[in-house]
């Protein structure tokens, strides 16, 4: 989101260790009446229907992020059709999400200029919204990701890796989510950070991560990565794409550990599955 608003509520949170801590970013602070620390605090195993997709923890910097879809698919060129990521295609995904129930109260902005026209809504197993695409570059300083690429760069992300880093916007793929409020609180309808995110463009799906938050009335932004393999101009000061966007965010997901993006698409695919069949 190209706006000053759009970057000034993100913050930091451990999400390998189970608790969410508040932190600065951009001059505003995660409270914490929002965000509670759990001291102590452990993971919790999430069992994700019809099957648990955990890997094992590692994090050791940019060169143990998981494999973006070129490692799952070398050549995606070759395809006769790119239709992004896993079996499960977006026309059925689609047609699913043709009818909206929402669930916030009210509607989101795409944009800080933009009238409210976005509703949550409410389906089983999941929640999504339709919106634009803006490009989120924030976390792990990268060679398309810094302050010199994005003027708007925050060095941080309001979830992090197993090894307590920043995510990296340029490999992975990550959905932003507004943050708590009146409006919709993402927590109460069981979206958690490393949840999975089927996002559908322009006949694409790609398999993303809840990875950072955003101001509380904005909604429709993902980072570098999911914009790069949907087919969207990924660049930070001009990239996204203004409209038809649909964020499929499945309820009491957690991809362990959330850098993985493989395990994203494993457990993505099996939900995407329940999805079909549940609704």
């Amino acid at each position: 989101m190209r706006t000053l608003a759009l970057v000034t509520v993100s913050g930091a949170a451990l999400l390998a260790a189970g608790s969410l801590t508040p932190a600065v970013r951009g001059g505003s602070v995660l409270r914490a009446d929002v965000f509670t620390p759990v001291p102590g605090a452990r993971p919790v195993p999430v069992d994700l229907t019809p099957a648990a997709y955990a890997r094992p923890a590692s994090d050791t910097g940019p060169a143990a992020t998981a494999p973006t879809r070129s490692a799952a698919d070398p050549d995606p060129a070759a395809d006769p059709v790119d239709a992004g990521e896993g079996t499960v295609g977006a026309a059925e995904l689609m047609a699913k999400v043709a009818a909206c129930k929402p669930i916030s109260n009210g509607s989101y902005r795409t944009d800080e200029s933009a009238s409210p026209s976005v509703p949550v809504c409410g389906m089983n197993g999941a929640v999504f919204w339709k919106a634009d695409l803006d490009i989120d570059c924030d976390g792990q300083v990268t060679k398309a990701c810094n302050v010199d690429t994005d003027p708007w760069f925050q060095g941080d992300t309001a979830f992090h890796t197993s090894g307590d880093r920043p995510l990296n916007a340029e490999e992975l793929p990550y959905v932003v989510v507004p943050s708590r409020s009146s409006l919709w609180d993402f927590s109460s309808s069981g979206i958690k950070g490393g949840g999975v995110v089927a996002v559908v463009h322009a006949g694409k799906v790609e398999y993303a991560v809840v990875g950072d938050t955003g101001p509380a009335g904005i909604i429709g932004e993902a980072s570098y990565a999911t914009a790069e393999a949907l087919g969207i101009d990924p660049d930070p000061k001009a990239g996204g794409v203004g409209s038809g966007v649909t964020y499929i965010l499945f309820k009491d997901s957690v991809v362990s550990p959330i850098e993985s993006h493989s395990a994203a698409v494993a457990a993505g695919e099996g939900l995407a599955k329940e999805f079909l069949k549940n609704n």
